[in-house]
């Protein structure tokens, strides 16, 4: 098909300088755009200026036959940008909001400068610059608009709370601005990229990160941002990897009760498979017809009542309560014992003596929903703790986008978005000390699914679901449940924009009982992270869908004209391979899968089948440049303390101890990140990282004593490979040098295993190199020798320090990828434990070789059980809690040459 061009356009790409940003770039140069590359030059968490980043770019585009200029704005001032665009080129037809910053942390560490920074570059950043290109988009009936969403703020993300809400923020605002711009020829569309960038790289390692390109997402983002894209506006699609699916949202049927004295918190849990029903879905892009489901639940019989909820005991807070949504919660909550805190700007004593004349416990707090800590202490200082938060509060300052101006964006999201962080982070604290809280956010149906002349109200009500998400999975682990509701009511609020007959029919009394309910303990799993529409007696839960998607391999380069050619195939729900993805995992598996996806494997004419024998043949013979790894005492006291060493340890953690010395499975430390001069992907079929386990390390000390500081250099090479018919076993050595003199130091042998990449026709077993690829079985006896020793639970914090980045020991979302619950410890730092043990019980060994048998949580015991046989100490390690190895078939030989020394 035709190239897609660009020419005679001009594209504003916003964060520029690298990653996404620079590939958008260069892209749209090369196709006759002419480009306004935007960047700050700050630092990743928001920080510093420079000028360089977007230059680089330019001379780039320029180099390459292309045009384009430089704007250093901040994204805050996407006037300037624009106005960059107008006076360089005279027009701007696409805007790419691709701006972002990290400032990661634990909600209960979040400071306000966190929460503000990200949402000024990613929430504020991107209304502004969308702003200042609106008015010339709707005089030429023509633009674009691409925002950027993220997994984390699909699914939520641990320690991502602010990042979470701002990335989800973009959905709601996206969709509305597709709904205000469509009659212009305004296309407007939202990405949730996974690819490599400064913002991942801390996150994924090198291996996954070289097949996350941002060039596997430039050619989505090209068709959509053509002219030839006049329908497909409003939409979110994942991307990366070589995969692009859409994703839409799926709504429940839902449970549709009677309404009146009969709707009940019971009721509705006595209903809860109902309102969780997926079976009959919908697929909506507006609110339900909450009027028919009205009318249909009046004609119901009176609900069964079910359990009843009983919060005696319990004290709530909940936000906006002075009237509409908030005063029957409160009411509601006094009725089923809970004593209330009733926050309002203006005006909460009367609820509140509303409460006391019947008999409930209440007391006002009037304040402002970003005033959190005034709100949190007026429970603690009347009731001496707080259990459940409603955050209701909000105000709408609707206006169309075209004539909205920075305050009415302003109040908005600082009241409905900031309000709900600031409260949340004041009763955070006594969540986290008593372990038990219960928080039910809001969110709204023109946040979901957009709604014209709400492209405030929407963004910050769907930052609002981002960022329950996240805090749902922060809280799980100390019974801190999350949920978030899209109510349907007719309020003060409501009345500006619903006729009058509305306001009256649809009441908040229809809404109270669902958060009732969902603040009880007796919501079934899963009890927190859900999102649920709920009005006119009608409750249903609302989910995502994601289309089968189409995967391209990942050994061509994709284009847009490739993208196009898929389009049925990648915005297709009716397959049957659509899902539902409800976390990060999730949110990744097809992209992961992608990895093993090559045109070789698709039966395609225009390749052949690599000869895997030969290329393993010529790898062997490949010599490597050399990779230099310098260390000093600080690094050795830092690995020592990373395996257990105590300050009491001198010799281990104290440079100026006569007899100071790093622990000896240091050795594997050197050679870890060293550049190896072949491609896995050609001597292994269908290779994936994420397949990749570590079987074996053997490790040899050739010189003694150990350096504790040097430049050392290592040169791997590949040993074999193995097939073993499914899978493959890659066997790498390395020779580790002093750099100064060429004497050598160590020598490695490691062993991954690959699922997934055998069959290609190599040896099934391995050559003999004797300590290298022995098998230690021990004994039939008691061991000689046993040591236990607990790790700690920051055992791998510290580990990865000595260089292992893998956010499979840090990061649980990342590790529940790998199938792990939680992160887990690094095989080389148990192996480096079970190492020091040999060392303490018998002195020192020139060889060491381990095969690993299982996984270590930080925080559990190790046992290595050690039989002495003449020279060599065959042992094996096992988690106490479990009894399940974690090291097996392994032994260390002694030094023979006299030298025998201990810790």
């Amino acid at each position: 098909m035709t190239d897609l061009r660009f020419d005679g356009q001009c594209a504003v790409v916003t964060g520029a300088g690298g990653g996404l940003g620079k590939a958008y770039c260069l892209f749209f140069g090369s196709r006759g755009a002419n480009v306004v590359v935007n960047d700050l030059g700050g630092a990743l968490k928001g920080d510093g200026k420079s000028t360089e980043a977007a230059d680089s770019v330019v001379r780039e585009i320029r180099a390459n036959g292309g045009n384009a200029v430089a704007n250093y704005d901040s994204v805050e001032n996407g006037d300037k940008i624009v106005d960059t665009a107008i006076n360089a080129f005279g027009r701007i037809d696409i805007l790419i909001n691709s701006a972002g910053i990290l400032r990661d942390v634990a909600f209960k560490n979040m400071s306000d400068l966190d929460w503000d920074l990200v949402m000024k570059v990613h929430v504020k950043g991107a209304y502004k610059c969308a702003r200042a290109a609106w008015p010339h988009f709707r005089k030429q009936k023509y633009g674009r608009v691409i925002n950027t969403a993220s997994a984390a703020g699909l699914f939520g993300s641990f320690g991502q709370c602010n990042y979470s809400a701002a990335k989800l923020s973009q959905v709601g605002f996206t969709e509305t601005l597709a709904k205000e711009g469509y009659k212009y020829n305004i296309i407007c569309n939202v990405i949730a990229p996974i690819a490599a960038s400064r913002m991942t790289e801390t996150v994924m390692p090198p291996d996954l990160l070289e097949n996350l390109k941002p060039d596997w997402v430039v050619p989505l983002v090209a068709v959509l941002a053509h002219s030839s894209n006049t329908h497909e506006t409003g939409s979110i699609f994942e991307v990366g990897g070589g995969h692009v699916a859409k994703i839409r949202w799926e709504r429940a049927k839902g449970a549709l009760l009677k309404t009146g004295p009969s709707l009940t918190a019971g009721a509705i849990l006595e209903n809860w498979t109902s309102v969780n029903d997926f079976s009959t879905p919908e697929y909506p892009t507006g609110l339900a017809d909450f009027m028919s489901l009205l009318e249909e639940a009046q004609k119901l019989k009176d609900n069964e009542s079910g359990e009843r909820v009983d919060l005696s005991g319990k004290v709530a807070l909940i936000t906006g309560a002075g009237g509409g949504l908030g005063r029957a919660y409160a009411l509601l909550f006094a009725k089923h014992g809970a004593s209330v805190v009733v926050n309002d700007l203006i005006n909460p004593d009367a609820v509140v003596q509303e409460i006391q004349k019947l008999g409930g416990k209440a007391v006002g707090a009037k304040a402002s929903a970003e005033d959190g800590e005034i709100n949190v202490k007026a429970a603690i200082d009347n009731f001496g703790r707080i259990d459940i938060l409603v955050n209701n509060a909000g105000i709408l300052k609707d206006k169309a986008f075209t004539n909205m101006d920075d305050q009415q964006w302003d109040q908005v999201i600082s009241v409905h978005l900031r309000g709900t962080y600031k409260t949340t982070k004041a009763a955070w604290p006594y969540f986290l000390k008593q372990k038990y809280g219960r928080i039910v956010n809001t969110t709204s149906t023109s946040g979901i699914y957009g709604n014209f002349g709400q492209a405030n109200y929407a963004a910050a009500k769907l930052g609002i679901l981002g960022f329950s998400r996240a805090l749902a999975r922060e809280g799980a682990k100390y019974n801190i449940h999350v949920n978030t509701i899209a109510p349907n009511a007719g309020t003060n609020m409501t009345r500006s924009i619903m006729p009058e007959e509305m306001v009256q029919a649809f009441k908040p009394d229809q809404v109270a009982p669902m958060v009732v309910a969902l603040c009880s303990d007796k919501v079934p799993q899963p009890s927190t992270g859900g999102l649920f529409e709920v009005g006119s007696g009608w409750h249903a839960r609302t989910r995502w869908q994601r289309s089968g998607g189409h995967g391209f391999p990942i050994d061509v380069t994709l284009t847009p004209e490739a993208v196009s050619k898929a389009w049925n195939s990648i915005v297709d729900f009716s397959d049957g391979r659509a899902d539902h993805p409800e976390d990060g995992q999730d949110g990744v598996k097809s992209i992961m899968k992608n990895m093993r996806n090559k045109s070789i494997y698709e039966g395609s004419p225009d390749h052949e089948e690599p000869h895997h024998l030969a290329n393993i043949a010529a790898a062997k013979k490949l010599q490597a440049k050399g990779s230099h790894y310098s260390y000093d005492d600080r690094n050795v006291i830092l690995y020592n303390l990373s395996l257990g060493a105590k300050r009491t340890d001198l010799p281990l953690v104290f440079e100026s101890s006569d007899s100071f010395q790093i622990l000896p499975t240091f050795g594997v430390i050197p050679p870890f990140g060293a550049e190896i001069p072949w491609n896995i992907s050609d001597i292994m079929p269908n290779f994936s990282p994420m397949m990749l386990l570590h079987g074996e390390q053997y490790l040899e000390i050739k010189k003694f004593p150990i350096p504790t500081a040097a430049t050392l250099v290592s040169y791997p090479k590949l040993v074999e490979v193995l097939d073993k018919g499914k899978s493959a076993v890659m066997i790498t050595g390395s020779s580790t040098k002093v750099l100064a003199t060429g004497e050598d130091v160590f020598y490695n042998e490691s062993a991954v295993f690959v699922r997934g990449s055998g069959g290609f026709g190599g040896p099934g077993k391995g050559t003999n190199r004797g300590a290298a690829t022995a098998v230690h079985q021990p004994p039939k006896r008691q061991p000689d020798s046993v040591v236990e020793e607990a790790t700690t639970d920051d055992q791998a914090a510290l580990y990865r320090l000595n260089g292992d980045r893998n956010p499979l020991h840090i990061d649980p979302e990342f590790s529940k990828i790998g199938g792990f619950k939680t992160p887990i410890l690094h095989g080389l730092c148990f192996f480096g434990i079970s190492g020091k043990h040999v060392l303490q019980t018998y002195g020192e060994f020139k060889n060491i070789k381990v095969r690993f048998a299982g996984t270590v949580i930080p925080g559990q015991t190790l046992r290595t059980e050690m039989w002495k046989e003449r020279n060599l100490i065959i042992f094996q390690t096992k988690v106490v809690e479990t009894g399940k190895l974690c090291i097996a078939a392994a032994g260390a030989e002694l030094r023979t040459d006299g030298k025998h020394s201990k810790l």
